[in-house]
């Protein structure tokens, strides 16, 4: 007791850490793959690939026409910038575009349809005329003679199963066929052409779109590649189309130097199988030689030699040029 009768005071002990009890640490579970497990697991990404693989085959025609409509969109993207440039939006712009190539291809369609038309028509009617006129020649007869007949038995048999009822069957079916084809060759055109104006306008977007899913370590360094690339992918476009045109008009010109029948459908055949990368102008020699052959084997050489010096010359001048301005890479290596 306090001296004032009050309660003593004791002062409170501060309290003993406890230590605590040392626990033994669990050992990690470590997750082991059951035969069974790895077998589910590979049967499901096969099933998934497989079902990919046949969706992207069903829709094949549909992807076809956007991945065209898509490299279209890119070829003319320059064009938008040049209008652009001169003043237009970018919808005024896409307008004057889509106007000038529909104004052009329905110029092309007008002219050219009647007279491909017409030259295929006349083709078929002296293709007969022309067979018979080459296996009259000389050096035809004396190849004939060393082979024992074996080139006058190839054209008389495929003049047969020509004109075989199986062989009218099939015609008639592929001329019904050509025909259902040409209607959907058309819808798909008309496809192509809306897809090409809708991915022309919203191409910017479409690009955003896609640098937003990449990871943001590598999003400028995609970002630099995809532009250029998407800058190389109009300009190789348009030189392209600048190589099938001097190939076309050479042709055009070196056919009716020979006396070659038919020149001009030719040249247009010429025009588009150029396109093709890296095959293009082989193709176009080998239709060229066989066209003049059926002339004169003299009018043959010619070509080839001609066309033969033309590749040359498209292989080590033209092409290199235009792919050091379009891609930027070096002549060399084209």
């Amino acid at each position: 007791m306090e001296p004032d009768g009050g309660p003593r005071h004791v002062p409170a002990t501060p309290a003993e850490p406890s230590t605590p009890e040392p626990t033994t640490p669990e050992p990690p579970q470590v997750w082991t793959p059951t035969l069974f497990g790895i077998g589910l697991r590979v049967t499901g990404g096969v099933l998934t690939a497989i079902l990919l693989a046949f969706v992207l085959f069903s829709l094949r025609s549909v992807v076809m026409s956007v991945c065209a409509a898509l490299f279209l969109a890119l070829g003319l993207n320059p064009l938008v910038h040049r209008l652009r440039r001169a003043g237009l939006r970018k919808s005024s712009a896409v307008a004057v575009i889509g106007v000038a190539v529909a104004l052009l291809a329905a110029g092309l369609v007008a002219v050219l349809v009647p007279f491909v038309v017409t030259q295929l028509a006349a083709f078929a009617q002296a293709l007969p005329e022309a067979i018979r006129g080459l296996t009259e020649d000389e050096w035809f007869q004396r190849i004939d003679d060393r082979t024992g007949g074996a080139l006058t038995g190839a054209l008389e048999s495929a003049g047969q199963s020509l004109v075989s009822p199986a062989s009218l069957t099939t015609i008639a079916n592929g001329v019904v066929g050509a025909g259902v084809g040409a209607a959907n060759v058309v819808a798909s055109m008309i496809f192509i052409a809306i897809l090409t104006l809708y991915f022309l306008a919203g191409l910017p977007r479409i690009k955003h779109g896609f640098y937003a899913l990449l990871p943001a370590s590598r999003r400028r360094t995609s970002v630099y590649l995809t532009e250029r690339i998407a800058d190389s992918v109009g300009k190789y476009l348009s030189g392209m189309v600048v190589l099938a045109l001097l190939n076309a008009t050479y042709s055009l010109i070196l056919l009716t130097l020979t006396g070659v029948p038919f020149a001009a459908l030719i040249s247009i055949a010429a025009f588009f199988i150029t396109l093709i990368p890296l095959i293009g102008t082989i193709l176009t020699t080998i239709v060229m030689t066989l066209a003049a052959l059926l002339d004169s084997l003299t009018a043959a050489i010619i070509v080839l030699i001609a066309m033969l010096i033309y590749m040359q010359t498209e292989a080590y001048i033209l092409t290199p040029r235009v792919m050091t301005k379009a891609v930027q890479v070096p002549g060399a290596w084209c």
